[in-house]
């Protein structure tokens, strides 16, 4: 963080650091693939090296056990580099394209180049994850970087400054630690590209700053994502996959479900399920929840209390209750709760929950199902349990969202062979992978010509009889 110092100084240092980035941008372009391979291979030793430093941090900020810290902070950033490493001479070789016949003669290909300066604003509610993972696609695609973390997360935040600090010169990434003033600096300055992970309404903020310097963007946001139960799911596998995707992280994950619609022919077993899942998922012996050391924390005191406050909604308007309910503000605790009759006026039907609290509403046919997803904005995530192929084909069709997961929930996620991101609502470009890479690019095509007689010289002017009948003859066979 920069301490202690004016509005006007920290908008200095920022431009300062964002100048020395312009400056060395000409070299970063031209620099071997290696050289990006270098920086990528040190990153992956520093994480795997400080691995209980990461633990230690979110666990200071979430009270997030090491292991699930392993599996859904490191483990991610580890994997994304992995295969980063293995496929960046493929992904920089310039791809050869084939001429149409109109190009006859000519020789074409893309080449992917850096798209320059980048700004990364990460979140706070996976703070390590969704802050390196876009950095080593910004590495692998040649460019500079300045980091934003989260100043909610600030333990992690701190660590990830220590950690680009010991890597890299602050002309190549850099991260700027501090609040919203600090991120207002940094929206002004003419970047190429930013990366933002977060709300739909800073990312609209985002944007709009992105678009008076015609910066490219990526958002990766957020909404409320369905799960949808249908007759023919095993709903034990259901109850678990959905149960751990919900809860875990204390249901802080923008692709956790948000809500899930239940056939009403399965309603009560599913319920059931839930609950048994959550004990086995969370609970040792007969000691209560809250003591649990599987089950992470809500951020702050701020947000406990906007879910305390939801939930407290929910039941003053008639919602039914079926398990949880235990609120502990000042251990920032919240225990699993599953409410059904949720009332469609509520605040838990109206934005993103982001927490341990799972509405379940029933339907009786399928086109229920898809009149109240279409009914919101376009989701992050769509979640469908059933071996009903024909079911399941046409909720695919007649709804849209970021990203499908059949029989299961948010491993879509961890899947860098597809690309992920949202949908309108949800979020703008693709991001993990090659599509990460290619956020980070420009596709520059190229094409060479040869001398003497083209396909296209014949129709140069001035247009004679000869031209027209050349033209005639394309529009009619072309």
């Amino acid at each position: 963080m920069i301490p202690n110092l004016e509005e006007k100084i920290v908008s200095d240092w920022i431009n300062d650091l964002f100048a020395r980035q312009q400056q060395y941008l000409p070299t970063l372009r031209t620099e071997p693939v290696s050289n990006r391979k270098a920086r990528l291979k040190k990153l992956k030793q520093w994480v795997l090296l400080h691995r209980p430093a990461i633990q230690r941090a979110i666990y200071a900020d979430f009270k997030k056990p090491s292991a699930e810290v392993d599996g859904t902070e490191i483990f991610p950033v580890v994997d994304e580099i992995a295969h980063a490493l293995t496929n960046l001479n493929r992904w920089t070789t310039p791809r050869k394209v084939d001429a149409p016949i109109t190009m006859l003669g000519t020789r074409s290909y893309v080449l992917a180049e850096p798209k320059g300066a980048c700004l990364i604003i990460a979140p706070w509610n996976y703070p390590f994850n969704l802050c390196v993972g876009p950095l080593v696609s910004a590495l692998a695609a040649g460019n500079s970087v300045i980091i934003k973390p989260s100043e909610i997360t600030s333990n992690t935040s701190a660590l990830i400054k220590k950690m680009c600090d010991d890597l890299f010169e602050d002309r190549v990434v850099a991260v700027c630690e501090g609040g919203v003033e600090v991120s207002q600096c940094l929206l002004k300055l003419p970047f190429n590209h930013i990366f933002f992970t977060g709300s739909p309404t800073i990312g609209k903020v985002v944007m709009k700053a992105a678009a008076e310097n015609l910066a490219s963007v990526t958002l990766e946001l957020g909404g409320k994502s369905p799960t949808i139960v249908t007759p023919s799911a095993n709903l034990k596998d259901a109850a678990k996959r959905i149960a751990v995707a919900k809860f875990i992280n204390n249901g802080q994950t923008c692709i956790a479900p948000d809500y899930v619609l239940i056939h009403e022919s399965v309603k009560e077993k599913l319920i059931e399920r839930l609950k048994e899942e959550i004990k086995t998922l969370f609970l040792e012996g007969d000691q209560p929840l809250e003591q649990s050391a599987h089950y992470a924390r809500i951020v702050n005191e701020k947000h406990v209390e906007r879910l305390s406050n939801m939930l407290e909604e929910l039941v003053e308007k008639g919602a039914q209750l079926h398990v949880g309910g235990t609120v502990n503000i000042a251990d920032r605790f919240i225990h699993p709760v599953i409410v059904s009759d949720v009332p469609a006026e509520a605040q838990a039907m109206k934005e993103e929950i982001f927490g341990p609290i799972l509405p379940v509403l029933t339907y009786s046919k399928p086109e229920e199902v898809i009149r109240e997803i279409n009914s919101r904005p376009k989701p992050l995530a769509l979640y469908i349990f059933g071996s009903n192929r024909k079911e399941r084909d046409r909720i695919l069709k007649e709804t849209s969202a970021g990203s499908v997961c059949i029989n299961d929930c948010a491993v879509q996620f961890l899947h860098h062979n597809i690309p992920f991101g949202g949908v309108n609502n949800s979020g703008i470009g693709k991001s993990h992978g090659y599509a990460g890479f290619l956020a980070f690019s420009n596709e520059k095509p190229v094409l060479h010509q040869r001398s003497g007689l083209t396909s296209i010289s014949p129709l140069y002017p001035p247009y004679t009889k000869r031209v027209n009948m050349i033209m005639d003859w394309l529009l009619k066979f072309i």
